[in-house]
């Protein structure tokens, strides 16, 4: 079993120590076990957790529907059918912003080449 501090994971993952408190206090990660010095020790199980939650967020999910969907996740196989209809919808919300990003990246392709041709 890994135990790494929070320094460590949070180069690891690119995240703050701020950002990482927060995702504990928030309950999307954690409780985080603390060494007899009050040090906190980050293990396998955590790092899997964090590294979810960062990704999600980055597809922008909310805090709320993380915190939600980790609630679910943590009361065990009775709530399977609640965490896929909540990860269906989230899927479709993020197509549609892959959509419109998609849209986006062509109107910036289309001014991009507008403006090298000097027109």
């Amino acid at each position: 079993m890994v135990k790494i501090t929070i320094q460590e994971v949070a180069e690891k993952y690119e995240l703050s120590k701020d950002t990482l408190r927060y995702y504990e206090k928030e309950g999307l990660i954690g409780p985080i076990t603390k060494n007899s010095s009050g040090i906190r020790e980050y293990q396998d199980k955590d790092l899997d957790r964090i590294e979810f939650v960062k990704c999600m967020r980055g597809a922008g999910l909310s805090i709320a529907v993380l915190k939600e969907y980790i609630k679910l996740y943590d009361e065990g196989e009775t709530t399977k059918d609640a965490r896929l209809a909540l990860l269906e919808h989230e899927r479709a919300l993020l197509k549609e912003k892959i959509d419109c990003m998609k849209e986006a990246y062509k109107k910036l392709e289309y001014k991009i080449e507008y403006y090298k041709k000097g027109e």
